[in-house]
């Protein structure tokens, strides 16, 4: 019997000029990653910059020529390889970069006024390069980490800390990593032309299968919503290759696909609502997108969209940022040298009403788990929402990192009992991060000043003036401190 293609008739179409982000100085880091990010709010692209790394936060509405003096986020020293918008804040995003670590952002509620060089919080672990960062799904605070080092670090973002280090798994470099859909496995593909499926909190590869794709050039590993991994390759006559396995018997792929002979990494970007899949090749012009089915072929030829210029690097917005109106069902930002191209696909139909079938409840914002019930052994599938009207972003959460401040320890064991009763010293995040007040948890300029004469007043034999506006340790918002 014939396959009836539910969305045989997908239709891709470029944004016109005024609807770019133009004048962009796209990065020229010889690293295969998609230099770009999207959420319902902000677009990020990461850019050249003399001096170290940075990368462009836009608001979506700033469309047109970006002038060369717009904001960026510049804390790294060196060039920054990727980023990643948090699933469950649209305000924070993480980035990972040549200097070894990873910064965690968190972007104002109207984007940037001033360029941004101090993090939230700075995680070091990684010895090489951090080239891939991608958080968890549906566990709050969660962010997976993986270098040049052959590493992979998951930390818990509100604590600061590594809590899980995957050493020795992979002998080489290792080329992207995905988590499944509830967040409980991740999925690898290794320079060693393997693939794993990892369970991250037992350091156990529960799959693997060698040589995947024969051929040198880099893969990438998805998961699917029903468990199977789709990866992207190339053969040992340099074909590209899309193939889908079953993790429970990786003897053999369920099928490959062979396409043609460009030799650009093919990004992969998975609706799980839909069943599509878009391949993006690195230096093509075109995007390829598939079907996939529970039945053999397993994997349906759609279309594809092709324009004039190659592509130097995508990004793809959730679906809870699409406009149902239209019936789009996918959102691709393509880099090009000099600028960012959205590129809409659609699916025609005549009626104005809600399309049900082509929007299931989708993931939505919210967080299944926190961090510690994720690390302690939990699961949580993603919590959904229907975008029957539309999805609304919410305003900006505060995002908190709570660190045991080294300090404190040191001035208790040093200290007579008389000052350990003394006004609380505010807690300095180590790492040469940021001060933070303990009374509201802000990180203002004026709040590291007086933090450094608070623990500046009592070695001098002053009386440590309380905080002007609450006294005591218990925290309190951004908004309710008028410092």
């Amino acid at each position: 019997k014939s396959f009836k293609y539910k969305f045989r008739h997908v239709f891709g179409q470029a944004a016109k000029n005024d609807q770019c982000y133009d004048d962009i100085r796209v990065s020229r880091v010889t690293w295969d990653s998609s230099f770009c990010a999207v959420n319902p709010k902000f677009v990020a692209l990461i850019i050249e910059a003399s001096g170290g790394g940075a990368f462009l936060v836009l608001p979506l509405q700033k469309t047109g020529r970006i002038d060369k003096s717009y904001p960026t986020v510049c804390g790294h020293t060196g060039p920054v390889l990727d980023i990643d918008w948090c699933p469950h804040n649209d305000h924070v995003i993480a980035s990972g970069s040549e200097d070894c670590t990873v910064m965690v952002w968190q972007i104002p509620e109207n984007g940037l006024v001033t360029s941004m060089a101090e993090p939230v919080v700075v995680l070091e672990g990684h010895s090489k390069r951090v080239g891939i960062i991608t958080w968890h799904p549906t566990a709050r605070n969660v962010l997976l980490s993986a270098g040049c080092d052959n590493q992979i670090v998951i930390w818990n973002v509100g604590t600061g800390e590594a809590m899980i280090t995957l050493e020795d798994m992979h002998p080489d470099v290792i080329y992207n990593v995905t988590w499944n859909r509830n967040g409980s496995l991740i999925c690898t593909a290794c320079k060693d032309k393997a693939i794993r499926v990892i369970d991250p909190r037992k350091e156990m590869i529960v799959a693997e299968k060698e040589k995947a794709h024969e051929g040198a050039r880099p893969m990438r590993a998805i998961f699917l919503s029903n468990g199977n991994v789709l990866t992207t390759g190339f053969s040992r006559m340099s074909e590209r290759q899309l193939a889908l396995w079953n993790p429970d018997n990786m003897e053999e792929p369920m099928t490959v696909n062979e396409m043609d002979t460009s030799n650009g990494v093919l990004l992969p970007f998975y609706d799980p609502d839909t069943n599509v899949v878009y391949l993006c090749g690195k230096g093509d012009s075109s995007i390829r997108y598939f079907e996939i089915t529970d039945e053999a072929p397993y994997v349906h030829f759609l279309s594809t969209f092709a324009t004039k210029e190659p592509q130097r690097g995508m990004g793809y917005m959730p679906k809870r940022g699409l406009d149902v109106n239209k019936c789009e069902i996918a959102r691709f930002y393509k880099l090009h040298e000099r600028k960012c191209e959205p590129i809409v696909m659609t699916v025609p139909r005549k009626s104005d009403l809600f399309q049900d079938d082509l929007y299931p409840d989708t993931s939505g914002p919210d967080h299944a788990l926190e961090a510690e019930e994720w690390f302690d052994g939990k699961n949580g599938d993603p919590i959904l929402i229907s975008l029957k009207n539309g999805y609304v972003p919410g305003k900006n959460r505060e995002f908190k990192v709570v660190k045991k401040n080294i300090l404190d320890t040191k001035n208790t064991e040093n200290s007579t009992p008389a000052n350990k009763s003394a006004s609380p010293t505010p807690s300095i995040v180590t790492g040469g991060l940021l001060l933070v007040c303990r009374c509201c948890s802000t990180h203002s300029l004026t709040h590291k000043l007086r933090a450094l004469l608070l623990l500046w007043a009592p070695a001098a034999g002053r009386p440590a003036a309380p905080h002007p506006q609450h006294s005591g340790t218990q925290p309190m918002s951004l908004s309710s401190c008028a410092l």
